[in-house]
């Protein structure tokens, strides 16, 4: 299996590693397993990285233009190559890290939404994605008004602005069911025979099940902006949020 060091330390660029071996996809594209890797595979609304793979022996580099899993592998697929790396070949993999940081700070952000939204309104989550430095949130509102959203974004901003710590943290799965609103999605979108659920904590204000990558404090986050909202259905509404520079 491989090694994914994220899921430990949102904060690793860089890592060697060795390649276990390589398979050609759809086009001609090359699928990469590494024994480790810093490479998010992508889950639960955050899209995957990219960055590059260097070969140490000769200083060869191949775009690595997303990744994801295939049971125990991430799989790193690299851009169009004639000749891609070779199983043994030892090889350091770089995250795109301007995307990547974007990402963990707008995932902290909606985990933030989530949490206000929760404690103060008590909507379940319907949905969700990112992409860097936006997202939106479906959430069970039966009505959603122009002044709702603003008081929404207010609080969301002091919370942020609190410099409230992220905590990561894996529990036996016993331990994490017993946790009153682990899940805050209408559906519990965990996978049946899960021994392990890892959890992100904003201490004092959420506490969710989720896999994705996060900043260790919510003052690295910055402020947001509401962006747009919208009916999705009776009782489904989407809130549109974007980190203040990237609004």
């Amino acid at each position: 299996m491989t090694d994914v060091l994220p899921y430990r330390d949102a904060y690793a660029r860089s890592v060697e590693a060795r390649v276990r071996g390589v398979a050609m996809g759809d086009g001609g594209v090359a699928l990469v397993a590494l024994d480790r890797t810093v490479f998010y595979p992508g889950g639960g609304g955050q899209p995957a990285d990219a960055g590059t793979l260097l070969r140490r022996i000769d200083g060869r580099r191949w775009r690595v233009r997303t990744a994801r899993r295939s049971g125990g592998e991430v799989l790193h697929e690299l851009e169009p190559d004639a000749e891609p790396p070779r199983e043994g070949d030892l090889v350091v993999a770089d995250l795109d890290w301007v995307r990547r940081y974007l990402l963990m700070r707008t995932h902290t952000a909606l985990h933030a939404l989530c949490g206000v939204v929760w404690r103060d309104y008590g909507a379940l989550v319907t949905g969700g994605n990112m992409e860097p430095g936006a997202g939106r949130m479906d959430f069970e509102f039966e009505r959603l008004s122009g002044d709702l959203v603003e008081e929404i974004e207010a609080k969301v901003n002091e919370e942020l602005a609190r410099g409230r710590e992220v905590r990561v943290n894996v529990l036996p799965r016993e331990v994490a069911f017993s946790i009153p609103d682990l899940i805050r999605t209408k559906v519990n979108l965990l996978p049946e025979g899960i021994t392990e659920v890892r959890t992100i904590e904003i201490v004092g204000l959420d506490l969710q099940a989720d896999g994705g990558t996060h900043v260790a404090n919510t003052r690295e986050v910055g402020r947001i902006r509401v962006t747009g909202y919208e009916s999705k259905g009776r009782i489904n509404k989407r809130i549109r949020i974007a980190l203040a520079e990237h609004e």
